[in-house]
């Protein structure tokens, strides 16, 4: 951030209201601000999201599901916020299932100095051994954070988890960012949720939710994708997310393409 020169930028976005980006919108403070949603949110209001909002010329997220948290998020009304879709999904794989495959969305098991561990994660991994013992071919798409080790007695996904979500016939994991690309693919999903655990509407309407193994094996085998209503609330725009996300931001500060 030192090196960099503001008089080389039209724009500066961030992604939430946390302390990093608003010490980033400080340190640039002559520049237009835009927020943009990209990642797992709460609906509560962010540490710094006044500081943030004062400046805002424009918002966007990625689905109407998303706009309605991020409103929270920020402390703004919801149409104020642009829904553009998921830039990653405007080439979505095709679903292609292989018989009785599970991807299974790790998070984190075990914190350590990079950062915290998601409870619940423990149910996953029980969830797993027991799909297994069912007869269940297992697909493990792996967190950056997680300890690989937990899981090598399983079919690691080199591919990473969206495009392994194309071949397998229901995902299972805590709710997270990646949820509603994977819904995307048209792959069925089941949550395993822990109490201590607080997940937004908008990632739990992505699939059936599962407290205990047992729900988790029932969900999985009663899972169905969402229906085209359902993955317009918690995806968005399909296709042309990335030219639209762009076009918000140029638009926002009067930049033609």
């Amino acid at each position: 951030m030192n090196e960099a020169d503001p008089e080389d930028y039209d724009l500066l976005v961030v992604n939430g209201a946390e302390e990093w980006p608003a010490e980033v919108a400080e340190a640039f403070e002559d520049l237009p601000l835009m927020a943009s949603s990209t990642a797992y949110l709460r609906p509560e209001e962010a540490p710094h999201a006044e500081e943030i909002r004062d400046r805002l010329i424009g918002v966007t997220a990625s689905s109407y599901a998303e706009q309605e948290t991020f409103a929270v998020y920020l402390g703004v009304e919801e149409e104020e916020i642009e829904v553009v879709g998921v830039p990653e999904m405007d080439e979505t794989p095709e679903w292609e299932p292989e018989a009785d495959t599970v991807l299974i969305l790790t998070s984190v098991t075990h914190p350590d100095e990079t950062g915290g561990a998601a409870p619940g994660a423990e149910l996953l991994l029980d969830a797993a051994h027991a799909l297994d013992e069912e007869g269940y071919e297992i697909l493990v798409g792996l967190h950056p954070r997680e300890d690989e080790s937990l899981w090598d007695e399983f079919e690691i996904a080199e591919e990473g988890s969206v495009e392994a979500s194309a071949r397998a016939e229901v995902a299972v994991g805590i709710p997270g960012s990646v949820f509603p690309r994977i819904a995307a693919v048209g792959t069925p999903l089941v949550g395993t949720v822990d109490p201590e655990l607080d997940i937004p509407d908008y990632l739990t309407t992505t699939g059936d939710m599962a407290s205990t193994v047992d729900e988790v094996l029932t969900a999985v085998e009663d899972a169905e994708p969402l229906s085209d209503e359902q993955l317009e609330y918690v995806v968005g725009p399909l296709g042309e997310a990335g030219p639209a996300l762009v076009d918000a931001w140029a638009e926002a500060v009067g930049v033609e393409d």
